[in-house]
């Protein structure tokens, strides 16, 4: 049992309590507030400083980009078939990057690692948590099944002489594998009664059929407007679940957003404008989707941005008029929202698993840093 005494908690979801934090044997948050500390505990001292929910991006490529090594550890994209659901990301995700280790130092303890955006279907992702040796030890949940609008995957295949070179055939080949799966899964329903009717096994057209099933939602790489409304437009005829990234333009589109209840991860925004796609992105933009009710997470996109300076980025939406507790909610509870692990991570809560990091000031604050990192209530970092 572990117990963080005399401590600052920004609960996310209750406000800012002091007091102390209790932890029980199964990594679960006991308890919080102005409870006493049980006999035997183990006690750490959290005089003067700030307990927060471990931080989490909900977009990002670590472990799939290896940093510092180039070519040898680029797996993000198989950018020889604009159609490839088949692929998941836990795949080719090697645990002792660099990058990994270093958000966890950020106090970033979730991830949701993608594929690419070369293709118009890229593969899964997979949520995993920033400490462990073997992806099997980090993984926390499925990441959803990666697609692609605008100018990445009509950029790779134009220059292959391939299908997709205009948006028109990214939407339609989406719309062609979203039909063939509704087919196969029809067919798997009839074999059912008639096993001799039974469909051979398709990796891609399984991987996709989940979507249909709703068992993962669409994971849509959207930077302009237009193309943040042609991925809504597909889902709605497809009846998918769909959580846009990037949503660079999406200020220009705000209130019909907020009309569909969309959820939008945002970024990375702390860059430059490195094609026409982004000419327009801005933090104010998370300002504005906020205000339209729109349910936004901060991403780096690491490692586009480096993660670790995800409280940086989000600082930078403060000071662009999101309000701060709202900015906070966008890389801690509302990123487990979008990914479906709210229940147990996201929020210092009674029953949570106790993924939170220890800092020495205000986490907003660039002069702050993190000093002791825990998931499920085991020391992982300590600086």
């Amino acid at each position: 049992m572990l117990a963080i005494k005399n401590v600052t908690m920004y609960t996310i979801t209750d406000g800012v309590k002091t007091g102390n934090l209790i932890v029980d044997d199964t990594g679960r948050i006991l308890d919080l507030g102005d409870v006493p500390i049980p006999e035997g505990a183990e006690v750490i001292d959290g005089t003067g400083k700030i307990l927060v929910p471990g931080l989490i991006d909900a977009h990002g490529h670590a472990g799939v980009y290896e940093e510092a090594v180039g070519w040898e550890g680029s797996d993000g994209n198989e950018a020889v078939d604009p159609i490839t659901p088949q692929l998941r990301a836990m795949d080719g995700l090697n645990p002792h990057d660099e990058g990994i280790k270093e958000a966890l130092a950020a106090g970033v303890t979730t991830m949701c690692i993608l594929p690419g955006s070369a293709n118009v279907i890229g593969g899964q992702g997979v949520i995993i948590h920033t400490y462990g040796s073997t992806v099997e030890e980090m993984v926390i949940g499925e990441g959803g099944l990666k697609v692609a609008f605008g100018e990445n995957p009509k950029r790779v295949y134009s220059g292959q002489k391939k299908s997709p070179s205009t948006r028109m055939a990214t939407a339609a080949l989406l719309r062609e594998q979203l039909v063939k799966a509704a087919n196969y899964l029809a067919k798997q329903e009839r074999g059912q009664s008639e096993p001799e009717k039974a469909p051979e096994r398709d990796l891609k057209l399984e991987a996709i059929a989940r979507v249909l099933k709703k068992e993962i939602p669409l994971r849509a790489h959207a930077h302009r407007a237009d193309d943040i409304m042609t991925a809504l437009r597909i889902a709605d005829e497809f009846g998918a679940d769909i959580i846009i990234e990037h949503c660079t333009e999406g200020h220009k589109i705000a209130a019909e957003l907020g009309r569909r209840g969309v959820r939008a991860v945002v970024g990375p925004t702390m860059t430059s404008r490195t094609k026409v796609e982004v000419r327009e992105r801005s933090y104010s933009t998370l300002k504005t989707l906020w205000e339209n009710g729109v349910e936004i997470a901060i991403t780096m996109d690491h490692p586009v941005i480096h993660v670790q300076y995800l409280t940086i980025s989000t600082a930078l939406a403060v000071k662009a008029g999101l309000p701060k507790e709202e900015a906070l909610k966008a890389i801690t509870i509302n990123p487990a929202r979008i990914l479906g692990i709210d229940d147990r991570y996201g929020s210092l809560e009674k029953g949570k698993f106790a993924d939170m990091a220890l800092w020495n000031g205000d986490p907003l604050d660039i002069m702050s840093r993190v000093e002791q990192v825990f998931i499920h209530g085991r020391l992982v970092y300590k600086a």
